[in-house]
């Protein structure tokens, strides 16, 4: 066998992985993820993202319309912008049908731009596309940045790309060697200075959760400090292009009022992790059940409501 042959072979082996992510095709979290999967010359790199910025659209799909796919060109991998979701790019990623009947062994979703800890997953387009993979059967991660406004900047997303990949290439080695679980995806969030990390710690989901409230205002498109998108947790308090088409309309624009940070005890809470430097790492599962100890409560509630109306 030639020289070129083997290398197509070597290709056609790699593991395949694809990446998604809810900031849009073109946000350096991404492309600095693909970059760095590249370089290894370990992966067969994917990628399906949408087209444009769907920060904060959680698990969302699109159901009636169909999806606008175009060829990107990124260096090294296979890679297409479509016109939907981050749950849908992952959807259509390992569907099949899109890369040639190519169905990835790894999803990640992201690099994404401001932490997806405590109750941020639910609104998390990052963790969205991961979990829409795992609930079809495709080991996948969320991975995020926590992002400051006037502390960060493009280069520190740089940096946390190749802080994660180790963790990805450990992810994929059990993969391939069939000892990797099945019950839950993971949720990964890097700290502000990704540089100099403690390392990775394995954490429990908390109750963080940044709090946004409504002011009225004018529309104005948001001005872009060196790179940042709507995540809930990233400050942008800068506006530019003031829309006065809309000048007849009540327009009212969220705004951060406080965080609330984690009760729990222990130290093993996702936030309090990545606050204090690690690389935080929490499986996730996908149904979001209530405690245990609700359950009687309910049942007693129940019952009396049930009385109640045979009674009458």
């Amino acid at each position: 066998m030639d020289s070129s042959a083997a290398s197509a072979a070597a290709a056609a082996a790699a593991p395949v992985v694809l990446v998604t992510n809810d900031d849009g095709i073109d946000a350096p979290g991404l492309r600095f993820l693909v970059g760095q999967l590249v370089a290894t010359r370990r992966f067969r790199v994917l990628v399906c993202a949408p087209d444009t910025d769907r920060s904060g659209v959680s698990h969302s799909i699109t159901w009636r319309p169909a999806l606008r796919c175009k060829r990107v060109d990124i260096d090294g991998a296979t890679a297409f912008a479509a016109s939907g979701t981050p749950a849908d790019c992952a959807s259509l990623g390992i569907s099949g049908k899109l890369f040639d009947g190519l169905v990835p062994d790894l999803v990640v979703s992201g690099i994404n731009v401001g932490n997806n800890c405590g109750c941020h997953v639910i609104y998390s387009g990052t963790v969205g596309g991961a979990r829409e993979a795992f609930l079809y059967g495709i080991p996948s991660l969320a991975m995020s940045y926590d992002w400051v406004a006037s502390q960060s900047s493009v280069n520190d997303l740089k940096v946390a790309a190749e802080v994660v990949m180790p963790l990805i290439n450990t992810v994929m080695a059990e993969i391939k060697n069939g000892t990797y679980p099945q019950g839950s995806f993971l949720n990964i969030d890097i700290p502000t200075d990704a540089a100099h990390h403690k390392g990775y710690k394995i954490t429990k989901q908390g109750r963080y959760m940044a709090r946004i409230g409504w002011e009225q205002t004018v529309y104005k498109k948001p001005a872009v400090e060196s790179y940042q998108t709507a995540n809930m947790d990233v400050d942008s308090e800068k506006d530019s292009e003031v829309d006065t088409s809309s000048e007849n309309d009540l327009l009212f624009k969220r705004v951060l009022v406080r965080r609330s940070y984690d009760e729990e005890e222990g130290d093993d809470i996702d936030h309090k992790c990545l606050v204090d430097g690690y690389i935080t790492v929490t499986p996730l599962g996908a149904l979001s059940r209530a405690e245990a100890d609700v359950i009687p409560y309910y049942k007693a509630c129940l019952s009396r409501d049930q009385d109640t109306f045979v009674a009458h």
